[in-house]
């Protein structure tokens, strides 16, 4: 393996009597998206913040691009890029001057940053707003404005924190387009997300958080394949719910309820499907094993609050 870009080695975090972080290892090899999932209240924000050194951990090391967090915290932050959760764009800027302030942050040269500038606009497709202010833009031009941004300093890693919330889905494909490019230019990324299908198309590898620990790691596929069972039915409509308690739970591993829909696991699902089909007034839907599936199986169906 080579040498990782960034390293986390045993973190820990509390606060007051909670522990978020528990004992959180983890490393970032160069040219990799390494994907963080969990519920709110997992620890994903607090561990983006501690490899940041925004907030200092209670125990463990951080090691990122050959330097030591918290000592070398100003020329780690100087070879990192972030997009946080919320829209930290100075409303007064356009969206130009938002890039060439930023850039001053890092001491850079005008010239190099004026010499930037048009090329990370046309990047995050903002090329005709160069002169609009962010609340002229919509969403998803803000979150590529965030990410041009993020890239003033030519970042060897970024750290996205939940990059796509709140985006519809044109705006989400066309962000994920972005960070495909970024990748393949040989960027590391650290991504935290609620969304499953992000997860899958842009982690090479994926841990995932539960209670401030890491519960489970590897790349999309082999979680899948290590926790599932290959195929899922979903039931629902009529008397969907009345199945639970029938028979035919036992053509499954495996029987799940959410609302009104009753998930099925099974390594072969030809059997269930077809005792299935005779019950009028019920909806199917046959599909294989997805990282929501995952997701839910290992942290549980039920909504947390944040915090």
């Amino acid at each position: 393996m080579s040498v990782p870009l960034f390293e986390a080695r045993e973190l820990r975090k509390r606060y007051g009597g909670t522990v978020v972080v528990d004992g959180l290892s983890f490393h970032i090899a160069p040219g990799e998206c390494l994907g963080v999932i969990g519920p709110n209240g997992a620890g994903k924000t607090t561990t983006i913040r501690m490899c940041l050194g925004l907030t200092a951990p209670d125990e463990g090391a951080i090691t990122a691009l050959g330097l030591t967090m918290p000592r070398d915290a100003l020329a780690i932050k100087a070879q990192v890029g972030v997009v946080s959760q919320f829209d930290s764009l100075d409303p007064d800027f356009s969206c130009a001057e938002n890039l060439l302030v930023y850039g001053r942050y890092f001491g850079l040269p005008g010239a190099l940053i004026h010499e930037r500038i048009p090329r990370l606009l046309e990047f995050a497709a903002l090329s005709h707003k160069a002169k609009a202010r962010p609340v002229e833009l919509s969403g998803g031009m803000r979150r590529r404005l965030s990410l041009a941004r993020a890239l003033v300093n030519d970042p060897r890693l970024l750290m996205l924190d939940e990059p796509t919330t709140g985006l519809d889905p044109q705006a989400r494909h066309l962000m994920w387009e972005r960070l495909q490019l970024l990748l393949q230019q040989g960027k590391s990324i650290l991504l935290t997300t609620h969304f499953m299908d992000e997860a899958e198309r842009l982690c090479s590898r994926l841990i995932v958080l539960d209670h401030g620990r890491k519960i489970a790691e590897g790349t999309p596929r082999e979680l899948i394949a290590r926790h599932l069972e290959p195929d899922v039915v979903e039931a629902y409509g009529n008397g969907a719910l009345a199945l639970v308690d029938s028979p035919l739970r036992h053509l499954a591993a495996r029987v799940e309820v959410s609302g009104e829909t009753v998930f099925f696991y099974t390594q072969d699902a030809r059997a269930l499907l077809d005792a299935l089909s005779a019950h009028h007034g019920l909806r199917t839907l046959h599909r294989p094993a997805n990282l929501e599936d995952l997701f839910l199986k290992l942290t549980g169906r039920q909504i947390r609050e944040d915090g």
